[in-house]
């Protein structure tokens, strides 16, 4: 495991097989670099894992952006993360020597990953997003770039409305698919179900042609 001096706080666990989409991890509210590694893992075996620390403190909890309320995002804020986030991807792949990356992100992670698909078109090579909801309500006009997303929500999730998440589905999916959306018969919690639909999805991705963990 290493961290070079990048503009996160994060770490990076190098790929063990070769060709493998690497993953960044984005943890949810009050997690940290280390969170999702084990997810990461279980999600992507093999693959190169990058997991930053969110900047944003909120009554002392790692946060990836600003939020007003339950539910109710610091747009601002949110879009200036965004393209923090997005430069650290750029300082990790040349730091590391790696590929765009799939995002793996929960609740306030995934809500990033959204953000970053959305207004940094062509970043991400995939997104896994467990929890997600709409991050903007009006993002900018970007171009249609094919970037896979897998959307799993919990029917029984106090905190994303069904309609929020489908809304998201359809954002994806008009900034360019495929896109999709599974709903579990759960919370806002991650099951044993979310690891075994994104391994699945996953596994897909890494298979088409082209996909690779190494810089190109």
């Amino acid at each position: 495991m290493t961290a070079r001096e990048l503009s996160f706080v994060h770490l990076f666990r190098p790929a063990t097989i070769a060709g493998l989409p690497p993953v960044l991890l984005l943890h949810g509210t009050g997690g940290d670099e280390t969170d999702l590694l084990g997810l990461g893992a279980a999600v992507a075996p093999g693959a190169a894992l990058v997991s930053p620390r969110g900047q944003v403190l909120e009554n002392g909890m790692p946060r990836f952006f600003r939020r007003l309320a339950e539910g109710v995002f610091d747009e601002a804020d949110l879009r200036r993360r965004a393209g923090d986030l997005a430069r650290f991807v750029d300082e990790a792949r040349a730091a590391y020597g790696i590929d765009a990356p799939v995002a793996l992100g929960f609740s306030n992670g995934a809500n990033i990953a959204a953000a970053v698909r959305l207004l940094h078109p062509g970043l991400l090579s995939g997104a896994i997003l467990l929890r997600g909801m709409v991050p903007l309500e009006t993002p900018a006009a970007a171009a249609r770039v094919p970037t896979p997303a897998l959307l799993v929500s919990g029917e029984r999730d106090p905190i994303v409305p069904a309609a929020n998440a489908a809304r998201l589905a359809t954002m994806l999916e008009e900034a360019g698919g495929p896109v999709e959306h599974r709903v579990l018969p759960t919370s806002h919690g991650v099951t044993n179900a979310d690891v075994e639909f994104a391994a699945d999805w996953y596994a897909r991705v890494a298979s088409r042609p082209g996909a690779s963990g190494t810089a190109s």
